[in-house]
């Protein structure tokens, strides 16, 4: 059975309308896949993945906090998936630079409940925020996770990405109330390089959460991996057969 997330049937999941043919493909029971498929605002046919092996981490919102305002993007793009697949929803935060966000009670409240609602759709076994917080935006990003924390099922996993110097020399993450923070090792900008260089010397993260996983782009070389632990694999093209088959080359 293949299910098809389309961009009509998201937004009225998104608005809590759920039909049976809505329902997004049932979660296989056990352990989660080693590899998870990013999927961003694109049409994305994956009706061909190995569900045992791949899962999906899907973009389902994209929202921006700009004065006092949280403007909210649902995906907007179809997804096509095998049933059994390993589903994750995934947020998109961004701030404005022109008129930056108030990061009031009230904002980060509405922010809140969007998020939560995530995690309404049928079968998405975890949220994951993807949120690149400035240092001034750190104590709001905080509170924000504890409330979506509170909000949700203790049975829901809840996972952030993670800037990866977050991760190797400025943890103030591992207090956090989430399941896993994955480093990005794409787009590092900054000391990117020292801390790809002290990965492929061996160190690890210093951050606990960040343990557990790692975030990389078929784009771009990669620093030295411990085994063992899950990936997110980005495609700044379009997923294809070809381009899945590529994900065990480009990891060894």
């Amino acid at each position: 059975m293949v299910f098809i997330l389309s961009a009509a049937v998201l937004a009225a999941a998104l608005a809590f309308i759920y039909p049976t043919r809505t329902a997004l493909p049932k979660r296989v029971s056990g352990r989660q896949p080693a590899v998870m498929l990013w999927a961003w605002e694109r049409p994305v046919d994956l009706r061909f993945i190995d569900i045992e092996k791949f899962g999906v981490a899907f973009l389902a919102k994209s929202i921006s906090l700009k004065s006092d305002e949280v403007m909210v993007r649902p995906r907007l793009q179809p997804l096509t998936l095998p049933e059994g697949t390993t589903v994750v929803a995934v947020a998109r935060i961004e701030t404005s630079r022109d008129s930056r966000p108030t990061l009031s009670d009230i904002q980060r409240q509405k922010l809140t409940q969007e998020i939560k609602g995530m995690s309404l759709l049928p079968n998405v076994s975890e949220l994951q925020i993807d949120f690149d917080a400035t240092q001034s935006e750190r104590a709001f990003y905080r509170e924000l996770i504890a409330d979506v924390r509170r909000e949700l099922s203790p049975r829901k996993r809840l996972s952030i990405t993670a800037l990866a110097s977050w991760c190797m020399s400025d943890d103030w993450l591992s207090d956090l109330p989430i399941d896993e923070a994955v480093p990005m090792l794409f787009r590092m900008a900054g000391d990117g390089r020292q801390i790809a260089n002290r990965l492929d010397a061996g160190d690890d993260f210093k951050a606990k959460p960040c343990r557990q996983s790692y975030g990389i782009s078929l784009d771009e070389a990669r620093p030295r991996l411990l085994p063992y632990r899950k990936l997110y694999v980005f495609n700044p093209d379009a997923w294809t057969e070809e381009s899945v088959r590529k994900i065990p080359e480009f990891i060894q």
